[in-house]
């Protein structure tokens, strides 16, 4: 076993990943065997996970509008989770057909944990900023100060990789800063600023558009890091596509359907995603994050911001920008690797 300073990114990614799967194995030992079931059934019953931001919103919009049902889909579970990595982790434990999920995380499961899944759509681009107390921090060099408290969720998410790229734009001393930096989900991360325990935070929507109502800033945005960076995406388990192709094309009809809804309906949707989001926090996995989680008011004002302002939204992918994420992640040392996109990517749009 390494001591734990000699560990290297790459190692805390995957220790991260199999930690949230010992969680995620203890939730499924206490359910029943109805994955096996479903499996040799003709109509495959589905089991869908989203993280608890903006970021799925198409996927709340979809399950409000009855949109899954009325493709003659059946959704068997719809589970929430804190982050990308507690999803990635679930993906895994191997009994979640489909998720939207944050790109890099996924891509950490790919590559770490072997995990057999394909990206089969797009949900948004960017959809992550840099929140400062503007009392604390006035420019990049103000987090240089001695005392600055910066937040950021762990190694191997789509915040830390944009914390390291702030560090490479703004020629920052990276150890000075890392050193500075406290890890925490992002529900957290708000309840931090908030109480006045960070002074800055990188955080994924919907929560900097949350802050900005508490009176905080949003100094940084992944789109001022980042350009046509990727957020999220729709991947599926291959056995999905090889056994159900059906299913996976009218998953992507769904999702498109949806995605364009935000971008036609905004305020609508920003109250259906709003109130999805309300009730997610209380039942969000790992069980132990719903305690923040719950405490959480969710109105739509700042929703549709997050929508409007912060997310690209479009189902649209480009294995070149795919790529360089997954080149990224080699570079931090998310994954000891790199792989072609082309052999994680399976387009589906117009299909």
């Amino acid at each position: 076993m390494k001591a734990l300073k000699d560990l290297t990114r790459y190692d805390v990614v995957l220790l991260s990943i199999l930690a949230c799967l010992v969680s995620s194995i203890a939730f499924a030992q206490g359910g029943s065997n109805e994955g096996l079931v479903f499996a040799k059934a003709k109509k495959k019953p589905i089991k869908i996970a989203v993280e608890f931001t903006t970021h799925s919103a198409c996927a709340h919009i979809a399950k409000q509008k009855g949109w899954y049902k009325e493709e003659g889909l059946t959704i068997s579970g719809y589970e929430n989770f804190i982050t990308g990595m507690a999803l990635a982790a679930a993906l895994a434990r191997g009994d979640i057909d489909a998720a939207y999920i944050c790109l890099i995380p996924a891509i950490n499961a790919y590559a770490n944990a072997n995990v057999p899944i394909k990206v089969v759509a797009g949900i948004h681009k960017y959809g992550y900023g840099l929140v400062v107390n503007p009392d604390k921090v006035k420019t990049i060099d103000g987090l240089k100060k001695e005392g600055i408290r910066i937040g950021c969720s762990r190694e191997g998410s789509p915040l830390d990789a944009l914390l390291h790229k702030m560090i490479e734009k703004y020629h920052l001393d990276k150890k000075q800063i890392l050193k500075k930096v406290r890890r925490m989900n992002p529900p957290k991360l708000l309840l931090a600023l908030k109480m006045g325990q960070l002074d800055a935070a990188f955080i994924c929507e919907q929560f900097p558009s949350m802050a900005e109502e508490l009176g905080f800033k949003v100094f940084l945005t992944a789109e001022d890091l980042w350009p046509n960076m990727q957020g999220s995406v729709l991947v599926v388990r291959e056995e999905l596509i090889k056994e159900y192709p059906d299913i996976v094309k009218k998953l992507v009809k769904v999702t498109e359907r949806a995605t364009q809804f935000i971008n036609s309906h905004p305020e609508e949707a920003a109250e259906i995603v709003a109130g999805g989001l309300q009730v997610s926090g209380k039942k969000i996995f790992p069980v132990r994050a719903i305690d923040v989680a719950s405490k959480l008011v969710i109105t739509p004002p700042p929703i549709l911001k997050s929508l409007t302002e912060r997310l690209v939204n479009t189902t649209d992918i480009d294995p070149e920008e795919i790529q360089k994420a997954i080149d990224t992640c080699v570079e931090l040392e998310y994954i000891k690797e790199s792989f072609r996109a082309e052999d994680f990517v399976d387009r589906w749009i117009g299909s």
